[in-house]
């Protein structure tokens, strides 16, 4: 069986795998369950996360990606193998060609682990692909042009925000700021208010159903179930979307910010083009309920997301090799 060209979104909370001609056809939490006393991995995955606080205590939960890199070499590239035999089936025969998208400006050294795994975990060619470059193409802009696009990536861990043109990134920003945080400052905040202890996987939920960046008429609730920290037992309580909005307040000033730095270091003609062409949302980050308005809000300037802000990333990935064959673009390839 021969092997189509794949991408690979190695995001801190979720991997994406893209195999040309057939899309996305692969997203699932980048987390691995770890048996400590037969320091082997226990399960990858959906699978793994199915069993975050239900395990015994030699069977840690394990996120090899940090911030969009690889923290733990080794359960990374047993994770990648396992994502890549999974998306291109274990019956070919042929190593596939991947393209992996990694944050802009990393280190040498963060560039190499990423490459060297994929070539570890079956890769037969691996081109590293700039995070911003791929949200890009993912999204279906055209940045071949002397053109300014802007595109915001709110990944599991990293936001970029990045004014590209001509094939090429002008103005970029990279904070540590993702769902990941969202998630945690909703758990902060539901302890601090209504005295609940809750997971991750519920304030994801929570995030998910009724979060909200920007102030709604209406306000929308939702039942939580947690424990009590004053007796400890099961607890059930109502959460409402203006909770989240209180919740997020300091992640979503953080991002504003964030694109705020980047309009100002923006040269006035791409400005301009920014202004005519509007903001692209792309990530998982993006599908915040009220996030567009109020960045509109903010910059004054029309803010749309991708038509699949969550596969963006990964789709342009993808393509990234194809676009290579076309000579639009000199590739970051490693050996």
């Amino acid at each position: 069986m021969a092997v189509s060209d794949i991408g690979i979104d190695l995001g801190t909370s979720s991997i994406l795998v893209y195999v040309k001609g057939k899309g996305v056809v692969l997203k699932e939490p980048s987390i691995v369950a770890f048996d400590r006393d037969e320091n082997r991995v226990k399960a990858i995955g959906e699978e793994a996360r199915l069993m975050l606080g239900r395990t015994p205590g030699n069977i840690t939960a394990v996120r090899p990606i940090r911030r969009g890199v690889i923290s733990d070499y080794l359960v990374a590239e047993q994770m990648l193998r396992h994502f890549i035999q999974k998306a291109t089936g274990r019956l070919s025969f042929r190593k596939p060609r991947v393209s992996i998208c990694v944050p802009y400006r990393i280190t040498e050294v963060e560039r190499r682990a990423a490459c060297d795994a994929a070539y570890q975990a079956g890769a037969r060619e691996v081109f590293l692909v700039d995070e911003p470059i791929a949200a890009a193409i993912g999204a279906g802009l055209d940045i071949s042009r002397p053109n300014g696009n802007m595109v915001v990536d709110i990944g599991g861990g990293i936001t970029s925000v990045s004014i590209l043109s001509i094939d090429g990134i002008v103005v970029s920003h990279t904070i540590d700021l993702g769902g990941d945080d969202f998630d945690e400052a909703i758990v902060r905040y539901v302890k601090n208010h209504y005295g609940l202890m809750i997971g991750e996987q519920a304030a994801e939920e929570i995030k998910i159903t009724i979060g909200t960046a920007f102030e709604k008429p209406d306000k929308v609730t939702m039942d939580v179930n947690g424990r009590d920290l004053v007796t400890g037992l099961p607890k059930t309580v109502k959460v409402s979307s203006e909770d989240t909005r209180e919740a997020l307040k300091e992640e979503i000033s953080r991002l504003v910010e964030a694109v705020h730095s980047v309009l100002e270091r923006t040269p006035p003609e791409l400005a301009a083009d920014v202004v005519d062409r509007g903001i692209i949302l792309v990530g998982g980050g993006a599908l915040l309920g009220g996030l567009e308005d109020l960045l509109e809000a903010k910059t004054g300037v029309n803010v749309i997301a991708a038509q699949d802000p969550m596969l963006a990333v990964a789709t342009g990935t993808g393509l990234y090799s194809q676009i290579i064959e076309r000579g639009n673009f000199l590739p970051e390839e490693e050996e």
